[in-house]
């Protein structure tokens, strides 16, 4: 009796982490193709100066999926937003 509850609980345990890691690796896929996402758009927008592209390469580069994340609330959203409106 005993066992058949250490084992379920076991089974359980086991369950538990195997779905998380699961989910950890689906998160980390998904912001792996968001960052790529990104870095493409950096590259290929037009900037008013040069400059500007470079340091926003250096940012999405050197930060990952922070500097991906900082890059779409600051730059391509609202461009998204103003086209919307027009």
């Amino acid at each position: 009796m005993a066992g058949e509850v250490a084992g379920t609980v076991i089974g359980g345990v086991i369950f538990f982490f195997f779905m998380m890691w699961f989910a950890m690796m689906i998160i980390g896929i998904i912001s792996f193709v968001f960052w790529i996402i990104m870095l493409t758009d950096v590259i290929q927008r037009k900037f008013k100066q040069e400059n500007d592209k470079i340091l926003w390469i250096l940012i999405v580069v050197l930060t990952n999926v922070i500097g991906a994340l900082i890059y779409y609330f600051m730059i391509r959203r609202p461009e998204k937003m103003n086209n919307q409106k027009k």
